[in-house]
């Protein structure tokens, strides 16, 4: 086992929106894929025709895309193992079924939903097991030809999978260590629908993996109470030797109360559970997504990979090469992990302040543009230098910064009333006057030359530069004022201060 190749997959059904608790899954197998020079795999679960939904498999990959978690192989990324699609396998799972009908492993039963219903109003806590399976109707219970004939005649079966009562089936987890389960507390787990002539989830993930070669199950603890069976139907087929190992991770917890994190609490409390926005073909319901909200996948990734991992120290900043690096499955808690959406604005605040400049003015290009202000991108870059600590969200840069792109029309009545004294224009005049006066308009320049004449005045530099401020801004906002003065030139600069003292005299 240990020599194997590691091949890990994310199988998602395309019964609409990925949730944010698939995309964690999505992320670990692929750290842990990327750790060990493994590959990953994209693989569809859509036995389930009748919960299909168009337009999710394309929703999934582009999610991924914008996350930038990428596949080795799989549904559109093609490979040596495909057919990727669990639909385009009926073949393949069909002769697996006949294997484990054949060695008696699995059998053939034609009771309806309404005899199942019967039985469970009959007998208390009823399970399809060996307790129970003989008084039902299934190839165990009746003769070899009436059950040729129901089947020739087209009657609908499902096929079973036999589990023996009394048999320790011992599963190893990398998160949860050994546990072991009493097989006697299994039901006969529906493997395979004539009907639509399909596998059920059971079957077509043992086959797939099996057949894939998946050496590691990193998967949701919802699936938990699956593993048995799975060891089991491993053991059926003989196929213990190239069983993977499983890792089943802890659930992503609401932000407060008790519970799995849901649709309904980002709806009320005002974050998404999304990647993207989702518009439910059905209803036309929008849902909201990180992209669209504005969040960059870098913080995204990052907040998401200590949700349920810890990397051993109190590192909390990664970039993607080194949550590669440090990840590692036996430092995942088997406790839920709570979904602390303010923690993600968090991120996404320190992931602007890290990411470069011109890299954040060409996100903030378009809200500019949208805005009606055309400005080359090397003015965008510096203003974004000093203004981009100040938001949690690229989009919170136009009210932010919005005063280097349009002069004040009005004046902020609080900071007029607390900033503009009664010999504030003469001073404001005065001012004008020295910065008209300079040649060299530098930040450095600038402020050497107007801390030189305030000395020589005897003013207050606290007061002259609120006045400065208010005459440029509008109110009493922005970054130190020469940084504010610099980049709107001497022109606009001096423009803007006459034009407050004249409104505001």
């Amino acid at each position: 086992m240990n020599n194997r190749r590691v091949r890990v997959r994310f199988a998602p059904s395309p019964t609409g929106p990925l949730h944010i608790g698939g995309v964690r899954t999505a992320l670990y197998n692929y750290l842990f894929a990327k750790q060990h020079g493994g590959d990953l795999i994209f693989r569809l679960e859509d036995t389930d025709s009748n919960r299909f939904v168009e337009g999710a498999e394309e929703y999934i990959l582009e999610s991924f895309k914008w996350l930038g978690i990428k596949f080795d192989e799989g549904v559109s990324f093609g490979g040596e193992y495909g057919p990727y699609r669990q639909s385009e396998r009926r073949d393949i799972y069909k002769k697996y079924v006949k294997i484990l009908l054949d060695s008696g492993k699995a059998y053939i039963a034609f009771d309806t939903p309404e005899e199942l219903d019967k039985k469970r109003a009959e007998i208390e806590n009823f399970q399809y097991d060996a307790s129970t399976r003989l008084m039902m109707r299934n190839s165990l219970s009746m003769p070899a030809e009436e059950v040729q004939a129901l089947i020739e005649s087209g009657h609908k079966y499902v096929v079973r999978f036999k589990i023996e009562p009394g048999e320790k089936v011992l599963v190893n987890d990398i998160i949860r260590g050994a546990v072991t389960i009493d097989s006697s507390i299994l039901d006969d787990k529906v493997l395979y629908k004539s009907a639509d002539e399909l596998p059920t989830y059971h079957l077509a993930n043992i086959v797939d993996d099996h057949l894939m070669e998946v050496s590691h199950v990193i998967r949701g603890e919802e699936w938990l109470p699956s593993a048995p069976l799975h060891v089991l139907l491993y053991r059926a087929f003989g196929w213990e030797d190239t069983m993977p190992q499983f890792a089943h991770l802890s659930l992503l917890l609401k932000p407060e109360g008790n519970g799995k994190l849901s649709k309904r609490d980002g709806d009320r409390l005002g974050f998404p559970v999304f990647p993207l926005e989702w518009k439910d073909p059905a209803t036309g319901a929008i849902s909201s997504g990180y992209r669209e909200a504005d969040y960059l996948p870098e913080a995204v990734i990052n907040f998401l990979a200590l949700l349920g991992w810890n990397p051993g120290d109190d590192t909390e900043m990664m970039d993607i090469e080194e949550l590669i690096r440090k990840f590692d499955l036996t430092h995942c808690s088997k406790a839920g992990a709570r979904f602390d959406y303010k923690k993600m604005i968090w991120f996404n605040h320190e992931y602007i302040i890290k990411k470069d400049d011109s890299a954040i003015a060409e996100l903030f290009a378009p809200i500019v543009k949208a805005n009606g202000v055309e400005v080359d991108i090397e003015k965008l870059t510096k203003i974004v230098s000093l203004m981009k600590g100040r938001v949690n969200f690229v989009h919170e840069l136009w009210d932010a910064s919005n005063f280097y792109f349009i002069a004040p029309q009005a004046y902020d009545e609080k900071t007029v009333k607390k900033r503009w004294k009664e010999d504030s224009a003469t001073k404001m005049g005065e001012l004008a006057e020295l910065l008209a006066s300079l040649e060299d308009f530098s930040i450095e320049n600038q402020e050497a030359r107007v801390k030189e004449w305030i000395e020589s005045k005897g003013y207050s530099l606290g007061e002259i530069m609120n006045a400065f401020r208010l005459t440029l801004v509008g109110e009493g906002k922005g970054p130190q004022m020469f940084d504010i003065s610099g980049i709107l030139g001497k022109e606009e600069t001096i423009a803007r201060m006459k034009r407050a003292i004249e409104v505001l005299g």
